[in-house]
């Protein structure tokens, strides 16, 4: 589907995507710089997408050539199951209860749902201004609320732009969001650990640490004595399928916020897809697979994914914070500039030296009146949480 509108006298087209297959050829040209955003991962994710997200892509041109582009979900969410808090008083459950039946349906997400950080939308900022290129995007937006309604009859009930640093340049569009009704709203810090250029090894991370956290190392590797790692291959991942979908559905089970459940081939579709890009890391307590961490090689940056482990062997064996340090390990000797920890168990990825980066989202509710108390609504249903950030280091 293609749409042309003038900008400021210069016309800009729009086409709508809805198969990774038929991405042009110029896209992954454009996006050397993120894996997120190329076919690759585009394609490995279509495959083995939760069954409530549905893909979109949107590609921008000027002049005939592509300057830009936007990735696009539909979630069918309920926000009942997305916001998990067992010390909810009785009143804050009857509230939930009730809100999640007002705001329940279909959002549309600038992003992706399924990792954190701003992997949604690019655009070559030698061709486009911010302002041009933000006000294609909320155009395209339009566009596919559009197409949405008429091939599903499915209404979009909210709009969110997800997850931008402070430093990020679409904050200079930050006054006309408000004006169109966005609410700029504080989420969960992205833990990142920078990688000093003076370690050129794991050897160098340990002579670092405080001695304190030297022998909080030096305790968790004697428990993992017993456990033997293994990088799995493709057709290892799909041998133990079953056993790393029901690893990973042991801790997501378990997460207080949860948007989506992963479908059980989404690790082999993953490594099928992305090859070497994608590391799959398994825990074997004698030949028993009890726990496995994901990586993503993405050029200089390693992205930590998801993992999985089980419970009864956690704490004996201090199953996730080995997981932490062979992360941190693999990063450091293989000279990644830093490693994405992503959020969520902020205290103890800082305890390895993880730095929290702020981070915020824009949001809008399609209904004017629930827009306007949105924000309270959200914070009221994501409260932040209190953590103590650790340092490590020297």
């Amino acid at each position: 589907m293609f749409q042309s509108v003038f900008f400021h006298g210069i016309l800009i087209e729009t086409q709508l995507f809805t198969s990774s297959r038929n991405l042009p050829p110029a896209w992954d040209a454009l996006l050397v710089h993120d894996i997120f955003l190329q076919s690759a991962y585009l394609k490995a994710l279509e495959k083995s997408s939760p069954e409530n997200i549905s893909l979109y892509y949107f590609a921008f041109y000027k002049n005939q050539e592509l300057v830009g582009i936007a990735i696009m979900q539909r979630v069918e969410l309920y926000l009942n199951d997305m916001f998990r808090n067992n010390d909810d008083s009785c009143f804050q459950e009857r509230f939930k209860n009730q809100v999640s039946k007002i705001l329940k349906g279909n959002i549309l997400v600038v992003g992706n749902l399924t990792h954190t950080g701003q992997h949604g939308m690019y655009f070559n900022s030698d061709a486009l201004s911010n302002e041009e290129f933000i006000s294609m995007l909320l155009r395209a937006v339009d566009v596919l609320k559009h197409e949405i309604k008429t091939v599903y009859n499915k209404t979009i009930r909210a709009i969110l732009l997800k997850d931008y640093f402070l430093t990020d340049t679409i904050h200079q569009t930050k006054n006309s969001l408000n004006q169109m009704g966005f609410h700029q709203l504080v989420v969960q810090p992205n833990m990142i650990m920078n990688i000093p250029e003076h370690w050129s090894n794991f050897d160098d991370y340990i002579s670092d640490l405080h001695k304190k956290y030297r022998d909080r190392y030096k305790t968790a590797r004697k428990k993992s004595k017993l456990i033997a790692t293994k990088e799995l291959d493709e057709a290892a991942v799909l041998k133990q399928s079953e056993t790393l979908y029901k690893l990973y559905k042991n801790v997501s089970n378990n997460a207080k916020i949860n948007t989506f459940l992963l479908p059980e081939n989404h690790f082999y579709e993953f490594k099928k897809q992305l090859g070497e890009n994608f590391k799959v890391i398994g825990y074997y307590l004698q030949e028993e697979l009890v726990g496995f961490y994901t990586l993503i090689l993405n050029n200089n940056q390693l992205e930590t994914y998801f993992l999985g482990y089980n419970s009864d062997y956690n704490y004996q064996h201090q199953l996730y914070l080995n997981m932490l340090y062979d992360m941190a390990e693999f990063g450091i000797n293989n000279q990644f500039k830093s490693i994405v920890f992503a959020r969520t168990a902020m205290e103890i990825k800082s305890s390895v030296g993880a730095k929290p980066e702020n981070m915020v989202m824009y949001l809008k509710h399609t209904n004017w009146f629930l827009n306007g108390i949105l924000k309270a609504i959200f914070k009221l249903m994501n409260p932040s949480k209190k953590w103590e950030e650790r340092h490590p280091f020297k």
